[in-house]
């Protein structure tokens, strides 16, 4: 594990009309770890990875890749550092098979033809690299496919890329317990591999099974980040409803004696 993030924000802020959605967020993601970003709903976790992946211009603070300063103005510029996200929604066709949707939108081509066989090849090669072995052939049209073999389709086509960061929105919901511990442990295989993960999830046990830090959101500001070994579910929770626990998270003026002022300025339909 290294020392210095592959990823680091500082003092991050994006606001949507009057309503501050994150404040003087700080967030570091390492290579080589799965890192959970908890909170509870309109915390501000989705807008911060859309901040992250390009598709939010933030209004302030700084990022740095790689230990370096850099500017994504774009989801163009966010690809082009590495960094891949996948959708709750996995953002699939249905009607194409797997070899097309890992390359949709990026198909190789041998002049003006579909270099079918390249496509094909490499499909094979970054499912095999994750050791996934669950899929009968390649040239399964999506829609045929388990909950769970879908989920795995879309991470393969994340990291298809040579990417450096993935993020993961709630890649086990509405999954089942095999099918849950099937992506579970593709997910620390990515990490294993070096790949820096972000997991989005609101199920703690999925957090502590596969995380190395977890990082808590709370009315938009960071509660805390720490490493997984040395927090507890309790904790947590605790930060997660009310941005402290004990000794650890906001400071007491920015925690649950201002949790009712802040939550009064969200409006319905406010980007979460």
């Amino acid at each position: 594990m290294s020392a210095t993030p592959l990823l680091e924000l500082r003092g991050i802020d994006k606001s949507f009309g009057p309503v501050q959605v994150l404040r003087n967020v700080d967030f570091a993601v390492y290579p080589g770890e799965v890192t959970a970003l908890v909170g509870d709903n309109g915390a501000g976790k989705s807008t911060l990875v859309k901040c992250i992946s390009g598709i939010y211009p933030t209004d302030g603070g700084q990022f740095f890749f790689e230990g370096q300063p850099v500017t994504v103005n774009g989801p163009r510029d966010a690809a082009g550092l590495g960094i891949e996200v996948v959708y709750q929604d996995l953002a699939l066709c249905d009607n194409l098979d797997i070899v097309q949707n890992m390359f949709l939108g990026r198909e190789k081509r041998n002049g003006i033809v579909l270099d079918e066989a390249t496509m094909e090849q490499l499909a094979g090669e970054t499912l095999a690299g994750l050791s996934v072995r669950t899929v009968k052939s390649l040239r399964q049209h999506v829609s045929s496919l388990s909950g769970g073999q879908r989920q795995t389709v879309a991470i393969a086509k994340a990291v298809l890329w040579n990417s450096k960061l993935v993020i993961l929105d709630e890649p086990t919901a509405a999954l089942g317990v095999a099918q849950t511990a099937q992506v579970l442990e593709l997910v620390r295989r990515l990490a294993d591999r070096g790949l820096a993960v972000v997991l989005i999830s609101h199920n703690m046990n999925d957090v502590f099974a596969v995380s190395d830090r977890i990082a808590a959101l709370y009315l938009g500001r960071m509660a805390a980040q720490v490493k997984a070994s040395e927090i507890n579910h309790s904790q947590i929770v605790e930060l997660i409803t009310a941005g402290r626990s004990g000794d650890l998270g906001l400071p007491p003026e920015n925690g649950a004696e201002n949790g009712a002022e802040q939550a009064v300025t969200v409006t319905p339909g406010a980007p979460q």
